[in-house]
């Protein structure tokens, strides 16, 4: 999952330096939901490993 926000972010900045903005912005947004995602399922499963090990 974190692969894939970094190909959306390359993306991104190489739409926006190319000139195309909707584009570059859609392509930052998904970037942002999919990294926020991958906080949440690191933060979740280092939260189930201290349960586990308790």
């Amino acid at each position: 999952m974190l692969y894939y926000a970094l190909v959306f972010f390359i993306v991104a900045i190489v739409a926006g330096v190319l000139g195309f903005g909707g584009i570059a912005g859609a392509s930052a947004g998904i970037a942002q939901i999919l990294f926020f995602l991958f906080l949440v399922f690191l933060v979740i499963s280092l939260v189930m490993g201290v349960i586990r090990k308790a």
